[in-house]
């Protein structure tokens, strides 16, 4: 799959960053800038108060001509800081808005909503049963979907209405970022629009999200769907992650389920559970096709995926009618765009750039796990910024990647802290050994003895032979060191991450580091030592 980027999603996040940095009489030198101050905490009466005055100020500076930006820096000793005049008001209402986007609350609210989809009768006067059948009855004749009343999915509309009204109101402002690219998609491929609430019950619309058993991102694929449908995974990248991408592999996959079945509501039941549960689910209900009639023959959790998604579909059509005020943010978005990046980048020097905080960039730009974006000739990976931003970064684009590039070399010729270690041992269990024992005493993790020995449990016998990587010297009783390559110990820096580490050994890879310290993810703390097993 191409990887071409539309402006096409409305990934729109909260940025009202002024980002022009005004030239003065007196011109300044390009290598200094005055830095911003700390933002002060900022009351909803300030707020207010700064909104206006902000307004004012937009309307003022409208006429004015468009002032050239520069891309400063300021040098304090070894430590250089980039930075960008930021708005008060824009940079608090962003700071609550990410707040709200990346915290992982929704997600754990939405798998509790669909776990929580049950039968039973449900006390909810506000919404009559005939009122309901004739809603229902207008969704039926619009949709392609079976929505039909019963009393089993009146009674999970009800129970959601009455227990989750707070969650769904947040949901339905996050779906205004997302939902018209999910509809640009869906419509491309001539699919009905509202399979973009399948999303809300997938992942709560979060890119990041990822279940217990490894589904990934808002349409949550597994690794091998996700590659059969073109997405790119690899170290860097996790294109499940990346909103665009993922629907159009999710349209397509839905696309060819509905080809199987001629049924949207099999299709979705079989999205979530696979085709094989559902022709196993018809073929004891004695051959029957609709989903009530084998949905007791499903999986535990697909039996309540379809009610939870026609549920979700019912709440945020009829919305306005159950009085739902979803949680807006208090100003106008601004749409993102998306810029080829010509060379790799990191994250954190875009935002050092641009001025952009580093959290509003990895929410625009989830599909890159380590926070890199590579740079491989034949292949396409972009920047995902805000509008106001991508100018600035564009205008200045040669200046940035000199300046990154410059950077990256100098890490490059930074030496490591490592102090010398026996590429490997052969040790010999001895009476008393256990796996925790050894790994303490050689400084590495049991899990990476037990993988580098293909160990399938705990237990040890006297006499057997362990191969170790050690991260630190240690005596030579019962051990035999191998002089094949060497290992090293890096103590961690402030500001490393896996990738720069990783650069400054050649051959080596962020994986790599994963592996031989036994991480699971990709957080480091300054202060760490790491071996070096190359």
């Amino acid at each position: 799959m191409k990887k071409s980027l539309s402006l096409g999603i409305a990934l729109s996040c909260v940025s009202v960053l002024v980002l022009n940095a005004q030239e003065t009489n007196t011109e300044k030198p390009a290598d200094k800038v005055q830095l911003s101050k700390s933002l002060p905490v900022v009351d909803t009466v300030e707020l207010k108060q700064i909104q206006q005055s902000l307004n004012k100020e937009l309307k003022q500076n409208a006429s004015k001509p468009e002032e050239k930006v520069f891309l400063y820096k300021e040098v304090d000793g070894n430590s250089t800081t980039y930075t960008l005049k930021d708005r008060k008001y824009a940079a608090k209402i962003d700071e609550r808005w990410i707040e709200e986007l990346t915290t992982g609350t929704l997600y754990d609210s939405i798998n509790a909503l669909v776990d929580d989809t049950e039968y039973e009768e449900v006390n909810y006067p506000e919404l009559t049963t005939e009122t309901l059948k004739k809603r229902l009855a207008d969704l039926n004749a619009r949709t392609p979907f079976n929505i039909e009343y019963n009393p089993s999915l009146e009674n999970v509309i009800k129970g959601y209405l009455k227990r989750h009204k707070p969650t769904l109101e947040r949901l339905m402002g996050l779906s205004e970022f997302y939902f018209p690219g999910f509809e640009e998609t869906f419509d491309k491929y001539d699919m009905p629009l509202e399979l973009k609430y399948l999303a809300i019950v997938e992942s709560a619309l979060r890119p990041r999200a990822k279940s217990r058993v490894g589904a990934t991102g808002i349409w949550q694929f597994m690794f091998s769907t996700g590659k059969l449908y073109g997405l790119d995974i690899s170290s860097y990248v996790d294109e499940r992650m990346d909103p665009i991408m993922s629907t159009e592999a999710a349209a397509q996959y839905l696309s060819k389920l509905y080809e199987i079945f001629g049924d949207w509501d099999l299709a979705l039941a079989s999205y979530n559970s696979g085709p094989g549960n559902v022709s196993k689910a018809i073929r004891r209900s004695g051959g029957r096709t609709n989903y009530w009639n084998i949905r007791h023959h499903l999986p535990r959790e697909t039996a309540g995926y379809v009610p939870a998604f026609l549920a979700t579909m019912y709440i945020f059509e009829y919305a306005e009618e159950h009085g739902y005020k979803p949680q807006k943010p208090e100003i106008n978005y601004f749409e993102t765009d998306t810029v080829r990046v010509k060379q790799m980048l990191t994250l954190q020097q875009v935002s050092a750039y641009t001025g952009v905080s580093l959290e509003e960039i990895q929410f625009l730009n989830p599909a890159y796990k380590l926070d890199v974006i590579p740079y491989v000739s034949d292949e396409a990976y972009y920047l995902r910024l805000p509008v106001t931003a991508l100018g600035p970064f564009v205008n200045n684009e040669t200046e940035i990647y000199a300046t990154a590039k410059e950077e990256l070399k100098r890490e490059e010729e930074t030496l490591p802290e490592y102090l010398e270690v026996p590429s490997s041992v052969t040790y010999r269990v001895r009476s008393g050994d256990y796996l925790g024992k050894i790994a303490e005493r050689y400084g590495v993790g049991v899990s990476q003895i037990k993988r580098w020995n293909n160990l399938r449990s705990n237990n040890l016998r006297v006499g057997q032979r362990l191969i170790l990587y050690p991260s630190k010297p240690v005596a030579s009783a019962g051990t035999s060191s191998s002089n094949s390559g060497s290992s090293k110990k890096y103590v961690v820096k402030k500001g490393d991450s896996l990738w720069t580490i990783a650069r400054k050994f050649p051959g080596v890879s962020a994986e790599n580091l994963k592996v031989w310290n036994d991480l699971r993810g990709t957080n480091l703390k300054p202060g760490m030592t790491l071996v070096i097993a190359n």
